[in-house]
């Protein structure tokens, strides 16, 4: 049967994320009646092309959503808390990429390889995970249905658009400034990022952690469904442009080999293993960067407790990340 098209709004368009978002609904055939590009007043008037189409971009209002299906926001969490009541009242449904309603407990967080189901109890809003939690739980929530998850410790690599695009330009620029001796100038990140790497993405809060570390402490729980999970994160940027890699150690309650954990994660969707260290084979930002999967590797029995594994996890933030996830929740709403 024919998925009936929907009129699709896309808010905050003319971002990274947006422009993404764009580019996979051509690229998946998702079945658009209609589309309205959103964005602030300054990006108003701007023209975007979809599927040889060319579309003007429209400044967000009160008035945006009225006879609009489904509304993916990427738009900063803020304008999701100020226009995903407003179009939910319109009667439109509301898939929002930022952190404003993840935790909500009458929202639900989804993964769709992950926590489908969960779908179903919404009420107007489904929240898009953090981008290093989406990629993580990917690959942990096989590992937990087969085994049962004690303990999960990750430590991120996250790339510089994680920030959006003004993160790729400052990187771009400080390179150039290095390389021709001139004095380097930070905006987006706390410190220089070119040739370096700085353990702080989002702000400190009281327990000494980022909101970055507790996000994905918290989300991976909420999508898990594992509440008392004994999980912690270190979250650091790196001077990539594009795809988030991870360093991830679990202790599961059951045991497995390790050719049998390598199985059951090539089997898993969304999934791809890349894992022959003999010739040199793992997942690798670059290699990732444009790519649907959430790729894994480097997996090894941690030989310094019972039944812990280390994983390598590698996946472009604004696709699957991101966009992807988006409109993947977009397709089961179809």
């Amino acid at each position: 049967m024919m998925a009936q098209s929907k009129s699709v709004a896309i808010v905050g368009a003319t971002g990274a994320v947006g422009k993404e978002i764009l580019s996979i609904l051509e690229e998946r055939d998702f079945p658009v009646k209609n589309l309205r590009l959103l964005a602030s007043e300054r990006s108003a008037g701007k023209t975007l092309v979809f599927k040889d189409e060319t579309l003007e971009v429209e400044e967000l209002t009160d008035e945006s959503f009225a006879g609009i299906d489904i509304a993916l926001f990427s738009a900063g969490g803020a304008v999701s808390q100020e226009f995903c009541p407003v179009a939910i009242a319109e009667g439109t449904i509301c898939v929002d990429n930022t952190s404003a309603f993840r935790m909500d407990k009458e929202v639900p967080l989804v993964v769709p390889e992950v926590n489908p189901e969960e779908i179903k109890n919404h009420k107007g809003l489904i929240a898009n995970p953090n981008c290093s939690t989406i990629q993580m739980v990917g690959v942990l929530k096989p590992i937990h249905d087969a085994l049962g998850l004690k303990r999960v410790i990750v430590s991120t690599y996250q790339s510089v658009s994680g920030v959006g695009t003004q993160g790729i330009l400052e990187l771009e620029d400080q390179v150039k400034d290095i390389s021709k001796g001139r004095p380097v100038t930070s905006k987006n990140f706390t410190s220089q990022i070119a040739f370096n790497a700085i353990p702080h993405i989002d702000s400190f809060i009281e327990n000494g952690f980022t909101k970055e570390e507790m996000k994905m402490i918290n989300e991976t729980r909420k999508i898990l469904n594992h509440p008392d999970l004994a999980i912690t994160a270190t979250t650091v940027r790196v001077p990539v442009i594009r795809a988030h890699s991870e360093s991830v150690n679990v202790e599961t309650e059951k045991d497995i080999d390790v050719s049998d954990l390598k199985d059951l994660l090539a089997d898993t969707p969304g999934v791809s293993l890349i894992d022959d260290p003999s010739s040199n084979k793992y997942p690798l930002a670059v290699n990732a960067s444009g790519k649907d999967d959430i790729f894994v590797g480097r997996i090894r029995r941690d030989e310094s407790v019972e039944r812990g594994f280390h994983l390598w996890i590698v996946s472009d933030n604004l696709r699957k990340g991101a966009a992807l996830n988006a409109v993947q929740i977009a397709e089961l709403l179809v």
